[in-house]
């Protein structure tokens, strides 16, 4: 009856010819006033949860009169479980919704066309959030906003916690319809995405490679982007003609890349580092782009990541590999305690083209915390250097085109900012500052540094208060569970406790479990004992799986492995969940494991944030200790992001020590990162000549005051392998009777 009387009311709306307000409250009714809706109606959407949606909105309003799909409280209409956002209409204006609790599958979250054939137009979406809203498993890759069509605008919305593979935002340019668009990305919220540990990690990504000659014109202002750290690389921009301008980025660990396309711009933006290791802030590649007025605050990132890497290229690049540097305009910034700005970045035998006529004009690099404020890595006759300036205590001997000057007051007050007392400026010619104009909208400054404190306080007063959703938190202010104490003296109790929602801490007062099937962990689980605790199994994949969420830790036990029947003694999820992990384990002693069992086994497709393993004795085990080796597509995936073994000794291990892979020629990514140090290794074998210790294509990796003794000794005991660039520290470790070290070119060894 109630549907038969807005179907009505829809009627009778459409007779008059008037605009009107229609509540609604399911999907049938939302579906109904779609498809009636003229423009200047307001379609209200009942408070509460609207679960397994697939909203579609096609119809048409206009410039002055907008179709406006609204919640009747913002951030209460919940979307949840299989649910998606499709605009295919014009003029339409979606305000409020709330996506929590699901996922969207293969397709985006909100996506502008509801098919090919209908893109959206001069649609917004404003004032909603997306917030954990991921595919249940980590590769199974999706976006949550896709943009089509022209002038369309994302505005005031949050974004937080996406964890599977895709780029979250993604502006789409593959036909006419929705090059030249001109769409609008601002006054937004993405917050929180940690590492993916693969390429696809981007918050925002504006064309691919295959569509980079197009232009796109797409507008990313005013936003606030909070500790993302996907990859590389924050915001990819791979088509021609964008603006990058007034965005904070916050203690983020990637960069603005303008990877493909040319002519675009990034002014005004603030990177904020504050210390934070791999923080970086603007990458240059290709024709045309301008860097001018930002401000870099203690950025730490090296390499690709550099506050400013500016790259060589590739003779006869094809579009998806490094095209050559040139008519670029790097202007007006300020460098305060960054890592070393990159000139010639990735020089190598591929990318031998350096850059040329690039214009580094009146910016100031202070620097205290290194020797120097840039590295060269190739030719830099094709830079022109002017009118910049360095702190006069740095030592570096710098180019002319740099000149020392002392510093003085901070731009801001409550930030260490200074800014030169003097400098030589720069004269920009005619031309460039008719080029400025045209491509800023004004000319460029005579001061050599971003020299303006209301900008600054500006930028960062929109981040805190006018960035997002108005309704949406940013952070939880919940009080945290707290654990719970328990005994456990057999293992139903043991199954028990962890299929509790509650953190647990668990006390293993028996001396026998017997398991039938794996201990699952998918909250905050420490375990404890004070006595020899020995776990006997029918044959099962792991006696402890770590799943999504999961974070076990083990402490303070002695477990005699002899009874175990397992592939594993720990694995995580072989369902390859997108939630993150952690393990630990500490002042235990593990051993007799048999052959056909390794100690710990990374699944395939799942990450773990940190598997850290300190103070243990690990004896007499036959089988693999550490397995990070199933990621073997090639493609730059791998499954921990920090491996930390510290101070632990290892006595007549019969297996692989450690074995951690990272295939491929992608550099997207941070990880893998290992810290071994302070290890005593003693009559350890691997049982083949592959080395007890295999590290391929390890990013970064750290052995440190190991001693080794009786290792490997006819064989190979560590073996470095990498198709990348990465970083492997040897250092003060002892080899007493023991194999070989395969290194390559990027291990730095000392006695």
């Amino acid at each position: 009856m109630k549907r038969l009387l807005l179907l009505t009311s829809l009627f009778v709306t459409c007779l008059a010819g008037q605009a009107t307000t229609i509540p609604v409250k399911d999907i049938a009714e939302l579906n109904a006033a779609n498809k009636q809706a003229k423009p200047g109606d307001i379609i209200i959407l009942r408070d509460g949860e609207w679960k397994d949606v697939i909203i579609q909105l096609d119809c048409k309003g206009s410039a002055e009169k907008p179709i406006l799909f609204k919640a009747a409280t913002a951030g209460k209409v919940w979307i949840t479980g299989h649910s998606q956002l499709k605009l295919g209409g014009s003029y339409l204006i979606v305000d409020g919704l709330s996506f929590t609790n699901g996922y969207a599958g293969d397709d985006a979250v909100i996506e502008f066309r509801t098919s090919k054939e209908k893109l959206a137009n001069h649609c917004r979406v404003t004032n909603c959030a997306v917030d954990d809203f991921n595919n249940p498993k980590r590769m199974d890759e999706n976006n949550w906003v896709l943009f089509y069509g022209k002038n369309n605008r994302l505005d005031h919305s949050s974004f937080r916690d996406k964890k599977n593979m895709g780029v979250l935002l993604a502006v789409i340019l593959d036909d006419d319809r929705s090059r030249e668009n001109f769409h609008s990305i601002d006054h937004n919220y993405f917050g929180r995405r940690s590492p993916l540990g693969s390429n696809g990690g981007e918050i925002i990504r504006v064309g691919v490679s295959q569509h980079c000659q197009f232009n796109s014109n797409t507008q990313i202002t005013d936003n606030f982007f909070e500790y993302c750290d996907g990859e590389t690389e924050i915001v990819s921009i791979k088509s021609g003609s964008n603006t990058i301008r007034n965005n904070l980025f916050k203690e983020s660990q990637g960069s603005v890349v303008l990877r493909h396309g040319d002519n675009n711009t990034a002014e005004n933006n603030i990177f904020l580092g504050n210390g934070k290791e791999a923080t970086g802030g603007v990458r240059v590649i290709n024709k045309g782009q301008w860097v001018v007025n930002n401000l870099f605050y203690k950025c730490r990132g090296t390499g690709f990541r550099s506050p400013l890497a500016i790259m060589n290229g590739i003779p006869n690049s094809p579009a998806h590999r490094y095209v050559q540097v040139t008519e670029a305009v790097i202007a007006n910034n300020s460098f305060y305690n960054c890592s070393p700005a990159a000139f010639c970045e990735g020089s190598d035998t591929e990318r031998t083209l350096p850059p040329v006529n690039v214009f580094l004009l009146n910016n100031t690099f202070y620097n205290t915390s290194d020797g120097l404020v840039y590295k060269t890595f190739d030719n830099t006759d094709g830079f022109v250097f002017g009118g910049n300036t360095v702190n006069k205590e740095l030592k570096q001997a710098v180019a002319n085109g740099f000149a020392r000057t002392a510093l003085v007051a901070p731009l801001t007050a409550g930030t260490a900012l200074p800014r030169p007392a003097a400098a030589v400026i720069h004269s920009i010619s005619d031309s460039l500052q008719q080029a400025a104009h045209t491509r800023l909208g004004h000319v460029l400054s005579a001061k050599p540094y971003f020299s303006d404190a209301a900008l600054l306080n500006r930028i960062r007063n929109n981040a805190v208060n006018n960035c997002g959703a108005g309704w949406f938190k940013r952070t939880a202010d919940a009080t945290p569970i707290a654990a719970i104490r328990v005994s456990c003296s057999n293992a139903e109790a043991l199954y028990q406790q962890l299929e509790r929602k509650e953190p647990v801490i668990i006390v293993l007062t028996g001396n026998h479990y017997s398991l039938t099937r794996p201990l699952l962990v998918t909250k905050n689980v420490r375990i404890t004992g004070k006595r020899t605790i020995q776990f006997s199994t029918t044959e099962l994949f792991s006696v402890f799986n770590i799943g999504g969420k999961g974070a076990l830790v083990l402490d303070n036990l002695v477990i005699d492995g002899k009874g175990i029947n397992a592939s594993h003694f720990i694995s995580s999820d072989p369902g390859g969940h997108s939630d993150h992990y952690h393990f630990s384990i500490r002042n235990c002693t593990i051993r007799n494991i048999g052959q056909s069992t390794s100690f710990f086994h990374a699944a395939k497709s799942m990450i773990a944030d940190s598997i850290v393993i300190r103070n243990n004795s690990f004896i007499n085990n036959a089988g693999s200790w550490l397995l990070l080796n199933e990621e073997k597509d090639n493609k730059g995936y791998y499954n921990a992001e920090r491996i930390v073994i510290s101070s632990n000794r290892f006595e007549s291990q019969q297996g692989i020590l450690i074995d951690i892979y990272r295939g491929g020629n992608d550099e997207s990514t941070l990880g893998p990162k290992l810290f071994f140090a302070n290890n005593t290794v003693t009559n350890c074998n691997a049982g083949d000549n592959n080395g007890l210790i295999r590290l391929t294509g390890v990013q970064y990796s750290s052995l440190t005051g190991n001693r080794f003794s009786g290792c490997a000794p006819a064989g190979l005991l560590i073996v470095y392998s990498d198709a990348v660039r990465a970083d492997h520290q040897l250092r003060n470790n002892q080899f007493v009777s023991s194999g070989t070290i395969r290194k390559n070119k990027f291990v730095t060894e000392q006695p």
